[in-house]
């Protein structure tokens, strides 16, 4: 899936120790090689699958003492090596450490906001398609309608308040208002009542869903 929304550059990937990431993206982004046969006689090995030249993969490795406190972090390279990982780290724009602080962060974000991502909850989705529609609306959520507070900006001239408060220092603004799309705060009205263009309604068809259609799913009694 991350293939198929990315354009044809591989992306750099790290992430914690979890071994079903790798064989993901050998599964994405490998090649079949055939090994050479050892001697002139027998079978073939069979083909495995490898990453390809362009594919950087490095993993975080916490080291902890006996009390389970963290006490070191190394990094473990799985594709590519110490040259080209450095050379993608040189390009980020947030970080020059391989780290998972980012996703952990906006995991945390995102389970905080949306109880069918909590764990061990009892409000999880029955059904895929369900689940994509709370999905986009706590996203649009946290966008549009959720001021943040590392985005606000301070005033050129403080404004009174109501009563005998202290003056407003601060704009609060939404990532959707830095990002230039909207020009102020959405209510949670503003949000659910919005109407989507018609354009947009036609182009729908042609779009390519996340999870199945509603319409092929029953979310039963």
């Amino acid at each position: 899936m991350v293939a198929h929304v990315t354009d044809a550059h591989v992306p750099f990937f790290t992430s914690d120790q979890f071994s079903e990431y790798k064989k993901a993206l050998l599964h994405t982004y490998g090649q079949w090689y055939q090994p050479l046969r050892a001697g002139n006689r027998g079978r073939y090995p069979k083909p495995v699958r490898v990453p390809i030249p362009e594919l950087v993969y490095a993993q975080v490795v916490k080291v902890r003492n006996r009390n389970g406190r963290l006490v070191k972090v190394n990094k473990k390279i799985i594709f590519g090596n110490e040259k080209k990982l450095n050379e993608k780290l040189a390009e980020s724009p947030v970080s020059h450490e391989v780290n998972t602080s980012f996703i952990e962060r906006d995991n945390l974000t995102q389970r905080q906001s949306n109880r069918r991502l909590t764990r061990r909850s009892n409000g999880f989705s029955k059904e895929l398609s369900w689940f994509e529609k709370q999905l986009w609306l706590s996203l649009a959520y946290y966008h549009l309608v959720l001021p943040h507070q590392s985005l606000r900006q301070e005033l050129l001239n403080s404004e009174p308040t109501l009563g005998s408060g202290s003056h407003r220092r601060w704009q609060p603004r939404t990532p959707a208002m830095a990002n230039g799309i909207t020009d102020h705060i959405w209510t949670t009205s503003e949000l659910l009542s919005y109407r989507v263009p018609a354009s947009f309604i036609d182009e729908l068809p042609q779009l390519e869903y996340l999870f199945p259609e509603p319409n092929r799913s029953h979310q039963g009694s």
